[in-house]
């Protein structure tokens, strides 16, 4: 099925380089016909390539620091004066933990860290939505996807603070969704991904061990970048116009799976 997103406008956050699940985004949203603004904080873009990725999609790059309000008020209008009219798809794909990149254990936080985790990451999603419903920037039955992790239902001892970003960001899109889906039909949803090998994820401790240790339990193994990618066009469409307020799985089956043949082998006696 070609050109799903003709027609369609948006906004993507947090594509970094080629390794970041935004940036496959961004390909296959401009596949599918989507016209769309990249942004990233000032910092993250002097880091990445980002404006390779505009040059290759056609698109206009706005940085724009997302616990920022007048940043991201800069960002939508802005946006809309480029691509012409109200945002039809929103995605969120932001973490960041100083703790975890300094690898400090949960139960030792530097709480001025911790304010920074939860709102660069977690917190930015509702500055965002905010922000677009007080500009009416979005249209009838847009769509904002933000991207999670099963750390916020269950314990990876590795990931520290962020699991409890990644709940607070989960819990945002439900009670927004709700008020956003009422006032203007706009829906929200997490997708909570495999673990995938990204700039962000490789900063956490025991990264590639846990990601075979994931594929070993995963009855459909991990699901990649681009598989995600794929997903998050599927949200941005008009085929999920009745999905919102959900965190939606696309991890291969872990987060169903108590335990795999694969990984049960591992424990058994000669």
């Amino acid at each position: 099925m070609a050109g799903l997103l003709t027609g369609k406008r948006g906004i993507i956050f947090g594509a970094l380089n080629d390794m970041s699940i935004a940036w496959k985004v961004a390909e296959r949203a401009h596949e599918e016909g989507a016209s769309f603004v990249l942004t990233n904080a000032p910092v993250a873009m002097r880091m990445g390539a980002i404006n390779d990725l505009a040059d290759k999609t056609g698109s206009e790059v706005i940085p724009a620091d997302a616990t920022s309000n007048e940043d991201l008020e800069n960002l939508f209008v802005k946006s809309q004066e480029i691509l012409g009219g109200k945002i039809d798809f929103v995605l969120h794909s932001i973490g960041m933990s100083p703790n975890v990149r300094k690898g400090k254990s949960y139960t030792e936080l530097n709480y001025d860290w911790y304010h920074k985790t939860l709102d660069i990451s977690g917190m930015s999603l509702h500055r965002t939505l905010q922000t677009a419903k007080k500009l009416d920037a979005l249209s009838e039955w847009g769509s904002v996807v933000a991207l999670t992790y099963i750390a916020a239902q269950r314990i990876f001892p590795d990931y520290g603070d962020m699991a409890d970003a990644k709940s607070l960001l989960e819990s945002i899109t439900r009670s927004f969704g709700y008020h956003y889906g009422k006032a203007k039909k706009v829906r929200v949803n997490t997708i909570s991904q495999s673990p995938t090998i990204t700039t962000a994820g490789s900063g956490v401790g025991g990264f590639d061990a846990f990601i075979n240790f994931s594929e070993s339990m995963s009855p459909l193994g991990n699901a990649g970048a681009v598989d995600c990618a794929n997903y998050c066009v599927a949200m941005f469409s008009d085929l999920t116009k009745y999905v919102t307020m959900q965190n939606l799985f696309h991890d291969g089956g872990f987060s169903s799976t108590g335990v795999s043949a694969a990984v049960m082998d591992k424990f058994k006696e000669d």
